[in-house]
């Protein structure tokens, strides 16, 4: 796609392991522009290998945003995400550049880009506490049930032990009295946006991501996994982003004596498969996104 106007935006979506940072360099060489990272983990700072980050061999020089932002027990949200970027966009656009908005965190194309609006509730400290307690009493369920009960359209397109989101959705619900989803409205969109997609829609390409994915995990592991879970636990002790992030809750785990080393490694691969299938469910939703593979197009057929 080659840029009309000052708000083009060019979109790279997919799952965990299907090659988007790699694609973003390259549009983002040849039309010299830069990357706003949407990525909900790689946010955090200290959360490296684990979640990917993009090497400086891998940028190649290309400006990235929105990696690096803030501690790992601080407070990020998808609206601070989306504050944020809108900003970085719009000194892009008075540059005459189209930005390159490249993740996997849906939630964040959604609000970003696809116009949603997004609740701002602050968050309500004691009510946290109150879930977390429930939590820990009862299981992630409980909150899952809870959840199903003020919001049952929204509790469908949620995964059940992703107790980070269902308390934020219930937090939202008990402030404004209404179900979240229907305080979600989509506007008129912003951008005229190019949807990239990197993603397997076969059986046997399905697989393929998936041996993709248990290779990204061998070579975190040769990277030192084990050795930065250990020490952001020793930090930061069971903070929830820690906690529900692939590659630190299961050696967390093996940490406490749960479970064996193998048996966490073994996880992370099912964990981060699951996530990968959880993360094009979410992105075939979206009927503007033009699936590729990037090993068989040529760069200039889709920029």
């Amino acid at each position: 796609m080659k840029p009309k106007n000052k708000k083009n935006v060019i979109a790279i979506v997919g799952p965990t392991a299907s090659g988007k940072t790699a694609l973003a360099v390259e549009i983002a060489k040849h039309i010299n522009t830069e990357i706003i990272s949407a990525d909900s983990r790689q946010i955090f700072k200290e959360f490296d290998i684990a979640t990917a980050k993009p090497t400086v061999e891998e940028t190649q020089g290309i400006k990235h945003h929105l990696i690096d932002v803030v501690n790992p027990d601080e407070e990020f949200t998808v609206a601070d995400f989306a504050d944020r970027a809108s900003k970085i966009m719009e000194n892009l656009f008075e540059q005459d550049k189209t930005p390159i908005v490249a993740g996997g965190t849906g939630l964040y194309f959604r609000i970003l880009l696809e116009n949603y609006d997004m609740p701002r509730v602050a968050p309500n400290k004691k009510l946290r506490e109150e879930l977390h307690k429930i939590e820990q009493e009862e299981g992630a369920e409980a909150l899952y049930n809870m959840l199903k009960e003020s919001d049952p359209v929204l509790a469908q397109k949620m995964h059940p032990n992703n107790t980070v989101k269902i308390i934020r959705a219930l937090e939202v619900c008990k402030t404004l009295n209404i179900p979240m989803s229907q305080a979600q409205k989509k506007k008129p969109p912003l951008y005229d946006i190019k949807w990239l997609g990197l993603g397997h829609l076969n059986g046997k390409d399905r697989q393929m991501l998936y041996d993709r994915t248990d290779k990204r995990v061998d070579i975190m592991l040769e990277k030192g996994l084990e050795k930065e879970a250990h020490s952001l636990y020793e930090k930061y002790g069971k903070i929830s982003s820690l906690m529900n992030t692939i590659g630190y809750q299961e050696f967390i785990e093996y940490f406490d004596g749960n479970i064996t080393f193998d048996e966490a490694v073994n996880k992370i691969k099912q964990n981060t498969r699951r996530y990968a299938k959880r993360q094009l469910t979410w992105f075939r939703q979206n009927k503007e996104i033009e699936w590729l593979d990037i090993n068989d197009l040529p760069l200039k057929d889709f920029i």
